[in-house]
């Protein structure tokens, strides 16, 4: 060691170094969207005084012969123009770079993030402090608040908790009620009427999942469009099938992937990976990864009709199964037995690159059992003066099968799709559903196909 302040990897950001690919380099992207084109010199100073805020995205990622971890640099961040495509890679073993990279195009300021540093929700604090910076810059004469919600962030290396929460007994108070404050998204919501009617099955059926095929893009940069549509319309059908808007969203994905493929074939159980924010049950302040997945499934024509796989008898069956998986008591014995695996003195001793090797076989064992995967960062809010100067907001996600990520501010809920594949016939018909309910969508896609390069610069998504 140096002298330098250092720390182990959590035990999800692991998991990110084991399973990346270069179709998926597990980062993802949050993106502000501004009422002016974006002046890089006030975002260059705006993101110098939040990088001082943040030791924890100080860090770079070393490797040692038993594990990975975390160590504070003397490297800086620079803002740039967006050159490369959305979720390109940021970690590289042969390089000592920061893991993370922040980018302006047009009005939009983008965070891209490598997941082994920080979860969404750590992601978005930043960006929320990096976005209220750059406003106060160009608006100095306008009110301004802190950040509303959220308490101030655990910045620095330290603050893993996983280890906090899940490596000794876990008081009761911090399994009752989520902490005020402490998470940008809600809880599940209270079951419906049918929901309790129809309790989720004990244990998950071992069964072969549908998996989406497709045309790889020619150089593994991650496919990527973008809906937008008025929050409250989407809201409002998901309230009137009696379901959270995650999981009526999850249904409709469902359906799309099912239209779109023409026929499911003998595979018709689709199955999803829902992530759970645990700073909701367990508080947190920590910047760091702390969240966990919740897996749930439907089975196409197993009876009961077409009413039976309809898009809000789908979404109903989906709660009702995610309901008892996603309590802090069912997700907190899931993760000690995560943990007591990791920490299993026969793999303790193991050299990291066979470290690496069992968990990578472990993930690709888990991605067979996965059709797509989806995130809901839920609603936004931001300080004065930002919020009245940023309309939408964006997640991308790089993505080893067909994902969406939702996000909600100013009225506006954009739902990016991510996929490795260039077909977007399933984005189609997710629209197509949307439209038919009376929805406005606006859609923007990016290019990736060698004809669609030809047309214009590589880039993000841009309208």
């Amino acid at each position: 060691m140096t002298g330098r302040t250092w720390v182990r990897l959590d035990n999800a950001s692991n998991i990110f170094l084991a399973a990346r690919t270069d179709a998926d380099p597990k980062v993802f992207r949050l993106s502000a969207e501004t009422d002016h084109e974006v002046d890089p010199v006030l975002l260059q100073q705006a993101l110098d005084t939040t990088y001082e805020s943040y030791p924890l995205y100080h860090a770079v990622l070393r490797r040692g012969v038993f594990w990975y971890y975390l160590q504070d640099s003397d490297l800086r961040p620079h803002v740039t123009g967006e050159e490369l495509h959305t979720c390109a890679p940021i970690y590289r073993a042969d390089r000592r770079t920061l893991l993370f990279r922040v980018t302006h195009h047009l009005r939009r300021i983008n965070l891209e993030v490598f997941h082994a540093l920080s979860d969404g929700t750590g992601a978005l604090w930043f960006l929320t402090d990096l976005v209220t910076a750059y406003h106060r810059l160009r608006h100095p004469d306008q009110p301004h608040e802190p950040r509303p919600l959220d308490p101030e962030p655990a910045r620095g290396l330290t603050g893993d908790s996983f280890a906090e929460y899940f490596r000794r007994q876990a008081t009761p108070a911090a399994l009752t009620v989520p902490a005020a404050g402490t998470a940008r998204e809600p809880g599940p919501p209270e079951p419906s009427a049918q929901n309790r009617r129809h309790p989720a099955p004990a244990d998950q059926r071992a069964t072969t999942v549908y998996r989406v095929r497709g045309t790889r893009t020619p150089d593994h940069r991650t496919r990527a469009v973008e809906l937008t549509v008025p929050a409250q319309d989407v809201l409002a059908l998901a309230r009137a099938e009696g379901v959270s808007l995650t999981l009526y969203l999850t249904a409709l994905f469902f359906e799309s992937i099912r239209r779109s493929s023409g026929g499911l074939g003998r595979h018709r159980t689709l199955a999803v990976s829902v992530p759970v924010n645990l700073r909701q049950f367990f508080p947190s302040t920590s910047a760091r990864n702390f969240f966990a997945t919740v897996r749930v499934e439907h089975t196409y024509g197993e009876g009961g009709g077409e009413e039976a796989d309809s898009i809000g008898s789908v979404a109903r069956q989906l709660e009702a199964q995610f309901r008892p998986k996603a309590t802090p008591e069912a997700l907190e014995a899931k993760l000690r037995r995560f943990i007591r695996f990791e920490r299993m003195p026969v793999l303790r001793v193991l050299p990291r690159p066979l470290k690496d090797l069992m968990l990578g076989l472990v993930n690709r064992a888990t991605n067979r059992g996965l059709t797509v995967a989806i995130s809901n960062m839920g609603r936004v809010s931001l300080p004065a003066p930002a919020e009245e100067h940023v309309g939408r907001m964006f997640l991308h996600v790089s993505a080893a099968r067909p994902q969406f990520c939702v996000v909600s501010h100013a009225g506006l809920l954009t739902v990016s799709f991510s996929s490795p594949f260039t077909e977007t016939g399933h984005i189609r018909e997710f629209a197509r559903v949307l439209t038919g309910h009376g929805v406005d969508v606006a859609v923007a896609a990016a290019r990736v196909t060698e004809e669609e390069l030809a047309e214009v610069d590589p880039g993000g998504v841009h309208p």
